[in-house]
């Protein structure tokens, strides 16, 4: 279907994006606030939108996504949604009964100017139920965007300072990751004995067990009490600076919560990075298990480290991700020649973000000359793949084209995976997590080379 992307690149004075790297605001807010516990989250603008982004985030965790919407007609998009809104959160809280609703914005809102904080300050709201709101127009930014600032909009709204003096309790953003790392961040915290708070949490909610029954608002989730209490925590753990970074911050203005801005942990660094910020804050000892489990990881590295040494990678996806797995990579004597994300604001010295500086720091380390840009889409990321061949292509479902045009071997992680299952269950974070990546990356290196191997070359011990 690529085989007639040009190997020669051009300068685009358009600006234009071509086969996009992400996707937009809304999805990422509609994820974070999935992650509070009996929350509806709401799309203000058309129905068109909210089915989009259900089905997207349905076929990526393969479990159902509620969600409600203030089915914009045409008059609404001339005259304003305010009416629309104001019905939908008496129908929401009376139909579907949440304990809180979650108003996330589309284009069409934010581009006739609606002021949702005002609307909702002025909507009939029923006794004990809470409305919270973020602003995630879908031309700015990527779902990462959305995410962060659905996550912010949870401490503006939620987020109270109780106490007068700090508990011995950590707030965990984990960014934009599966329910199964999630899991597994939570099963590290506790194997040290820490009290936390993981907010948004969507363990539990879009990795629910079949019972047999159907539940509109699933066990798991962070509750409105949690999510008050995050003002009286002891340290904020930031993991991921593009998707967590925002709302740890706010919590530290508002209300002195100091933060730690940690990669997410992806790989054996970034997990030590983890561990030994939990265990200098809270004074406490690295458990054995976690030990055992580190030095299993090892081994494997060890044991496997010439499938890996000198292979070249291309990477794409969730800068967070992105940045995880090219540290990890690295860390097995990989090379990665190809790193690029579409979620924009991360060029190299901008304000917003410097993922480009992050990416050129660690290749800089290595002693590696590499393409590497944010706000890039998947031409651009082919086009380098046609100049300079690599060995292996990480990133989501939709690079598998690339894979096939190139004759690459191709390993799916990040969002959106929508051709396999499973892998929302499964980390990729954690010492074990680390483990599940190399026999994901071994797994596609061997297969292709048995693939290729002539009689005479196809081993049995490999």
């Amino acid at each position: 279907m690529l085989d007639c992307t040009p190997k020669d690149i051009t300068e685009r004075k358009s600006g234009g994006i071509i086969n996009p790297a992400k996707t937009c605001q809304p999805i990422g807010a509609m994820y974070a606030a999935l992650g509070i516990h009996k929350c509806l989250p709401h799309s203000h603008g058309s129905q068109g939108c909210c089915s989009y982004h259900r089905m997207h985030l349905t076929r990526h965790f393969r479990d159902p996504v509620m969600a409600s919407t203030s089915c914009f007609t045409e008059g609404s998009s001339v005259f304003g949604g305010g009416a629309n809104l104001k019905a939908s959160i008496q129908n929401v809280f009376h139909i579907y009964k949440p304990d809180v609703m979650a108003i996330h914005t589309t284009c069409l809102t934010e581009t006739i100017g609606d002021d949702v904080s005002s609307i909702i300050k002025t909507a009939e709201v029923a006794e004990g139920k809470l409305v919270i709101h973020a602003n995630t127009p879908s031309y700015v930014g990527s779902h990462i965007t959305g995410f962060s600032n659905m996550t912010k909009a949870m401490v503006s709204y939620l987020a109270e300072s109780t106490s007068p003096e700090k508990k011995e309790q950590a707030n965990i953003i984990p960014g934009f990751v599966n329910p199964g790392d999630m899991r597994e961040i939570k099963r590290l915290v506790e194997s040290m004995g820490i009290e936390y708070i993981m907010f948004p949490d969507t363990s539990g909610v879009v990795d629910s067990p079949m019972t047999g029954e159907f539940e509109m608002y699933p066990e798991g989730g962070t509750t409105v009490e949690q999510l008050k209490d995050t003002g009286n925590s002891q340290i904020t753990l930031a993991l991921g600076r593009f998707a967590s970074s925002d709302p740890a911050d706010l919590l530290n203005k508002e209300y002195k919560v100091p933060v730690a801005t940690l990669k997410t942990p992806i790989g054996i660094k970034a997990t030590d990075a983890l561990l030994m910020t939990l265990r200098n804050s809270f004074a406490r000892e690295i458990p054995k298990e976690l030990e055992i489990e580190r030095g299993q990881l090892v081994d494997i590295m060890t044991d496997t480290h010439f499938h890996f040494h000198g292979k070249t990678v291309a990477i794409f996806g969730d800068p967070d991700i992105v940045t995880g797995l090219t540290e990890f990579v690295l860390s097995l004597g990989m090379v990665p020649l190809h790193v690029l994300t579409g979620t924009p604001g991360g060029s190299s010295n901008s304000a917003a973000g410097s993922f480009e500086d992050d990416i050129n720091s660690m290749l800089k380390g290595a002693g590696i000359e590499a393409n590497v840009k944010s706000a890039g889409d998947l031409f651009t990321l082919h086009q380098w793949i046609k100049n300079q061949p690599v060995d292996l292509l990480i990133g989501n479902t939709y690079g598998k084209y690339i894979a096939r045009a190139e004759d690459v071997p191709f390993m799916r992680v990040g969002f959106p995976i929508l051709d396999r299952s499973v892998h929302s269950y499964l980390p990729i974070v954690g010492y074990h997590g680390a483990m599940r990546l190399i026999e994901m990356i071994s797994n596609a290196l061997l297969d292709r080379a048995d693939r290729d191997a002539k009689d005479e070359d196809f081993e049995l011990v490999m």
